[in-house]
């Protein structure tokens, strides 16, 4: 082979894996939410038949953030000790295994196991999504942070649409289960990356590792990070957990409310579907905006005027424009493609960003669990105002720590 062949070959090689990455990464970000949104417009049919009861729909409806809150923290230790590719891998076998254990359950015990087996890989996947793109795109972070989002926020809200027509065709075992095909072809690029040998290596701990994940040559070995002794660690965690509040806190009650206000329950579903709609617009735009400028806070001044503008809305006009102020409220959560973008926009290294990511959706998805249940407890009885005071106090500490989080400031650089 002349010189000149061989630079082809290996300008093609470059550019083919990067291409099965890409592709690994959008199936990934698919697979992370098929499990919450096809399970929950069935529940009722599903308790028909199995009797989950009240109390049983009520824990599947807690396991999702549990699970997203426990994974956050473990992943990052057992990152350690295998690969980023290989528990890609294992995190996609256990989402699939879990979703057909749920298809095939017969009773309430093996859907709640099937339930925690299934969102623990999507746990784990939360977590070594934004790792993957460090890795494999640290020139192009914003652009892939786009796609994975997108996917994310695509596989939030086709299963949901699709789930009562597939089951009205086929069963509700069936509508549940046929995700864990998803799964598995999403596996299939990863297995590729670990066949080609040399990319599953474990996340380093050294701070000053290279991008695509081993440390430089005559490198000291450096301490792994902790996010928690960074400013920048604790400011990231605390948006996210703030933004993740706010977020599931809608997800879960929106409906109710929109019925409070004199919507229609046909409209409070669709209001539901709408707000989670809009987060596909932020999906494309926000990560595009955190790439370009070096501090994005206007996207969380943005946000925060929208939700307070909705609320407002929902107060104190309440028949003037519903849809309007549903609108306004689905695009508050734009904060959260923010996030996951300055996940990586804010490290400098895969262990990085695999730490960060790890505390951060730990934080997270532990507030996600408190949302919830405080806003229920609060609409059910104070009313309304009370539930929406509660989110404008979140808010007001979600402006303060992400001026922090979005400062261009390195989490490496800031460590204690």
């Amino acid at each position: 082979m002349n010189p000149r062949s061989s630079r082809a070959g290996t300008r093609s090689s470059a550019l083919a894996f990067p291409v099965i990455a890409l592709v690994g990464v959008v199936l990934v970000s698919l697979n992370l939410r098929t499990a919450v949104t096809s399970l929950s417009p069935l529940l009722g049919v599903i308790d028909a038949e199995i009797g989950l009861g009240t109390g049983g729909m009520s824990l599947l409806g807690m396991v999702p953030t549990a699970m997203f809150a426990l994974w956050g923290v473990l992943t990052p230790i057992v990152l350690r000790r295998t690969g980023l590719e290989m528990l890609t891998v294992l995190a996609m076998a256990a989402a699939a295994a879990g979703q057909i254990l749920r298809a095939l359950a017969g009773d309430p015990w093996v859907m709640g196991a099937g339930s925690l087996i299934a969102l623990a890989g999507m746990g784990i996947g939360n977590v070594v999504a934004p790792p993957l793109v460090k890795k494999y795109f640290p020139r192009h972070v914003a652009a892939v942070s786009m796609a994975y989002i997108t996917g994310l926020q695509l596989g939030t809200v086709v299963p949901a649409l699709v789930a009562v027509p597939v089951e009205e065709a086929a069963g509700w075992r069936v509508s549940i289960g046929w995700w864990a095909v998803l799964a598995v072809v999403a596996a299939v690029p990863w297995v590729m990356e670990i066949v080609r040998g040399g990319s599953a290596t474990a996340v380093p701990a050294a701070a000053g590792a290279s991008p695509a994940g081993s440390p430089p040559a005559g490198a000291a070995p450096a301490q792994r990070p902790r996010p928690w002794r960074s400013p920048v660690g604790i400011a990231l965690a605390l948006f996210f957990g703030t933004n993740s509040l706010c977020t599931y806190a809608f997800f879960t009650w929106l409906p109710a409310v929109a019925v409070s206000i004199g919507m229609t329950r046909a409209e409070g579903g669709l209001a539901l579907a709408v707000y989670s709609g809009i987060g596909l617009v932020a999906a494309l735009v926000v990560p595009w905006v955190a790439g370009r400028f070096e501090d994005p806070y206007a996207v969380v001044v943005v946000s925060v005027l929208c939700y307070l503008a909705g609320f407002a809305g929902l107060l104190w006009a309440p028949g003037v424009a519903p849809w309007v102020w549903i609108c306004l409220l689905g695009v508050g959560p734009s904060t959260f493609p923010l996030c996951l973008t300055l996940i990586n926009l804010r490290t400098r290294t895969e262990a990085g960003s695999a730490a960060l990511s790890g505390f951060s959706q730990g934080v997270g998805y532990t507030a996600a669990c408190l949302g919830p249940i405080v806003f229920g407890l609060l609409l059910s009885g104070p009313g309304l105002g009370a539930g929406l005071a509660f989110l404008t106090v979140v808010l007001a500490v979600m402006v303060v720590v992400a001026r922090t989080a979005c400062r261009p400031r390195m989490l490496e650089d800031t460590l204690r």
